[in-house]
């Protein structure tokens, strides 16, 4: 399965249940906390989120070449499934 990205913020409640639902599910994911972060390491990230989220909300969630904006459930699903059949 392809890696899955997550940028949160520590004190996102939705960022929370996305983070709940890949952990219950047991989908292993690395995580950013963007509000943790500070100087040039926050840039760079940010820079990111805002390329693939030009809104810049949270979650922003990369699963494979899938960008879900929030926590979607039906769509996180929907591409995990698609990397799965990869």
């Amino acid at each position: 399965m392809s890696d899955i990205k997550v940028y949160a913020l520590s004190t996102c409640v939705h960022c929370k249940h996305a983070k709940e639902y890949l952990e219950d599910h047991q989908i292993p994911y690395d995580c950013t906390h963007v509000d943790f972060l500070s100087g040039e390491e926050r840039n760079q990230v940010m820079d990111i989120v805002r390329k693939l989220n030009p809104a810049v909300s949270f979650p922003t969630i990369v699963i494979g070449d899938k960008v879900i904006v929030g926590f979607r459930r039906e769509e996180i699903e929907e591409a995990l499934s698609k990397c799965e059949k990869k």
